[in-house]
């Protein structure tokens, strides 16, 4: 069963599970099958270093070393910052209560999306009282971790047709710029970039 994701706004507790709303969803999704002269379906496989061996899907992993080589479990792995210190963690938001702060929509264009879910009662949970503030076009925000981390990113709770969305996304690093001044951008290199590189289902 879902965990339930605890919501609080002017005192009432409102346990809500998460549902995600994914492009699939949205838009449909396309499927390639690729099959050989003989009628066979295709499979992807990995070339190895030595150029002639052929890693059949499954047979490849990743694994975390030490700088000796040695493998590390990555439970051990402690976050640090760039002077060396250690990153005190965050819990997972589903580990406590979040209450929501009113925030604008001028805050919420800000925002480059990272997830989108459709809030839906916990189990027999009222959430009508939360439904009722974001029919009166009420945006909030909270800082959210689905699993715990290093930081927080932004939920904005927002409401639609009657129904509560939770949009998750980090605020973007705009540069304004004026007539005739130019942007300084990081831009890669032309040579580092080859046709294999495009991809234009994406366009």
């Amino acid at each position: 069963m879902a965990r339930a994701l605890v919501l609080s706004l002017d005192g009432q507790e409102y346990p809500v599970t998460l549902i995600k709303i994914d492009r699939d969803k949205l838009y449909g999704r396309v499927e390639i099958e690729a099959y050989d002269e003989k009628g066979r379906e295709a499979s992807l496989k990995v070339l190895a270093a030595d150029g002639k061996t052929l890693i059949d899907k499954g047979g490849t992993a990743l694994a975390t070393v030490t700088a000796k080589g040695d493998s590390i479990d990555r439970s051990e792995l402690v976050p640090v910052d760039e002077e060396g210190k250690k990153i005190e963690q965050v819990p997972s938001s589903f580990s406590q209560v979040n209450v929501l702060k009113r925030t604008t929509v001028e805050d919420y264009f800000l925002q480059i999306v990272k997830t989108a879910y459709l809030l839906q009662p916990h189990e027999d949970a009222d959430i009508t009282g939360l439904n009722d503030q974001l029919s009166t076009d009420q945006i909030y925000q909270f800082p959210f971790s689905y699993r715990g981390g290093i930081e927080y990113d932004n939920a904005f709770v927002i409401g639609a047709g009657g129904d509560a969305y939770m949009v998750v996304g980090k605020q973007a690093e705009f540069q304004f710029v004026k007539l005739n001044q130019t942007a300084a951008l990081d831009v890669t290199d032309e040579q580092d970039i080859s046709a294999d590189d495009l991809d234009f289902d994406l366009m």
